[in-house]
């Protein structure tokens, strides 16, 4: 810390109205450091970030550049004094190539004329630099996935004229481990080089594993600020909130009751697999699976957003066809969507509308909207769930990641919901509102919920499901135990190996084309119940594109 930083804040304060964002906030970058940014959702780092970045002014406190105070930033000014960011949300234009995003505001030109083979060239050597060898620069972006587009992002902005500072905004969420882990090495690279870098994950073992200081950041204030090395897992989630957590996972055994939820023979294709699964009263159901294993898409299908060939469904013993999901949420099933602002959230509602919308046809009377018992109910789940708000009326846009997830957990319960799917429920959630929503799961499973959770993070998977299936290429490869490992969960999903099962386990395949269930009428076995393993902050999966 005896360098000088290339930027500086000190005093900083910013509030929205009455709500305080940030109180008397200090930061410092310094050149070939990584200052990871940690906190609970809601503490701030998002809008200190935009004061960084000059999106936003700061109500008071100074800001510097090499040394130089800067008093009315604006994003371009910021960029062009050498500070770039990589969002969470891209900046991406969807319908240009690779090479034109890459460079767009500064395409090579002769004449008037784009320069196509520089241009190329040019392309081809910042892909290059991130590790995108394979890919064209004449691709067009909206037809990679999301996790090729995030990585084009990151050249994007190392293509800049002037890099001293770059700020990431949880860069790894849409990649894979393979990704992530070379996105961190590249990250370590940069540091080399000299740029300094503030580095914003909910992922603690990424902080742990690039990190040179840490800057902790708790209810708009600053925590503690320090060298990484003087900090383990415990210390850190103590500091960003407040209180020690000894498990995040819910210490409980559940067993699982009559199915709430069957499904048989579901073909999302011509030519897909046949998928049979079921997920009892009161029992977790996790599936997990490698990039395009297909396990969004199987959720989709469920709920009737995405159409199927073939298939029965049954809720609580009656049938149901998933012909659309109003029809799906009639019978009882809800959905929590992975890309909560674009397939779950109204942004421009507000929270109660938020979370009233999906219950209207049936809390309406003669045609008019939802009353006042209604709308209480809805408040009272917002209340359970410890939703930090100001008001209930204020855009549901103006929320942090964690609370958006609770409106639209409190939208699905409102609607008296039977089974409730989770897809990457904690994507974009800190360790905090981690702790809080696993235990609002088991609680909804104790209640006699079925519950299906999709997720990537393997530690997640394993802490909260009683009963696991692990699919590969669209269809199911195994079945395991809540007690399986890491190992177990990877070697079903990768296809490696196929021997030394654990004791529970399916044998690889079982469970396609309804083998265990419509050929005899027989049940498959129910699983044993499980102590969810203590919590561990590696092993994450690849996620479905």
């Amino acid at each position: 810390m005896m360098t000088a930083p290339v930027v500086e804040l000190h005093g900083v304060s910013k509030a929205f109205g009455p709500v305080q964002a940030l109180s008397d906030v200090s930061l410092r970058l310094v050149p070939g450091q990584v200052n990871c940014l940690a906190g609970e959702n809601g503490a701030g780092k998002s809008t200190l970030i935009r004061v960084l970045t000059g999106a936003l002014r700061r109500d008071s406190g100074s800001y510097e550049i090499d040394g130089h105070p800067v008093t009315a930033p604006t994003p371009a000014s910021v960029r062009a004094a050498g500070v770039q960011a990589v969002y969470q949300e891209l900046s991406l234009l969807p319908h240009l190539s690779v090479a034109e995003n890459l460079f767009m505001g500064r395409l090579p030109a002769r004449t008037g004329i784009i320069a196509r083979n520089q241009l190329e060239t040019r392309a081809r050597k910042a892909l290059d630099e991130v590790g995108l060898t394979e890919l064209s620069p004449h691709a067009i972006v909206e037809r990679l996935p999301a996790a090729t587009r995030q990585l084009v992002e990151i050249a994007k902005v190392l293509t800049a004229d002037s890099v001293k500072v770059i700020v990431f905004d949880e860069p790894t969420t849409a990649l894979t481990e393979a990704e992530s882990e070379r996105l961190l090495q590249h990250i370590l690279r940069l540091r080399e080089r000299g740029i300094a870098m503030l580095y914003v994950t909910h992922r603690l073992e990424e902080m742990f594993e690039i990190g040179d200081w840490v800057t902790v950041l708790r209810d708009g204030g600053l925590s503690e600020a320090g060298p990484i090395s003087g900090y383990d897992e415990d210390r850190l989630i103590t500091a960003m909130v407040g209180r020690e957590i000894s498990s995040l996972y819910p210490e409980t055994h559940r067993h699982a009751g009559t199915p709430a939820l069957r499904v048989r023979g579901l073909r999302r294709f011509d030519r897909s697999p046949s998928i049979d699964l079921h997920v009892g009263e009161g029992e977790i159901l996790g599936i997990g699976g490698l990039l395009g294993a297909g396990r969004s898409g199987l959720l989709l299908s469920i709920f009737g957003a995405a159409p199927i060939v073939a298939g029965e469904v049954e809720v609580r013993g009656k049938s149901v066809k998933p012909s659309g999901p109003r029809t799906m949420m009639t019978a009882g099933v809800g959905l929590l969507t992975e890309d909560r602002k674009v397939l779950g959230l109204l942004p421009e509602l507000s929270i109660r509308e938020n979370v009233t919308i999906a219950s209207l046809r049936s809390g309406s009377r003669r045609g008019l909207l939802p009353g006042r018992e209604q709308t209480e109910e809805a408040d009272r789940l917002l209340d359970s769930l410890r939703l930090r708000a100001g008001s209930y009326d204020q855009p549901v846009s103006t929320l942090s990641g964690g609370n958006q997830q609770k409106v639209l957990l409190a939208r699905w319960l409102l609607t008296k919901p039977k089974v409730l799917m989770f897809d990457e429920p904690t994507k974009g959630i800190d360790v905090g509102a981690k702790g809080e929503l696993y235990n609002v799961i088991g609680d909804l499973a104790g209640d006699g919920l079925g519950i299906i959770v999709v997720s990537s993070y393997l530690p997640e998977l394993l802490g909260l499901a009683d009963r696991i299936l692990v699919l590969r290429d669209g269809a199911i490869a195994g079945e395991l135990p809540g007690t399986a490992t890491e190992e177990d969960v990877l070697r079903l999903a990768s296809g490696a190996g196929g021997t030394d099962l654990p004791d529970g386990a399916l044998p690889d395949g079982e469970l396609q084309s309804g083998e265990n269930e419509s050929q005899d009428g027989g049940e498959v076995p129910a699983p044993r119940s499980a102590t969810p393993p203590k919590p561990d902050d590696s092993g994450e999966v690849s996620r479905d594109a």
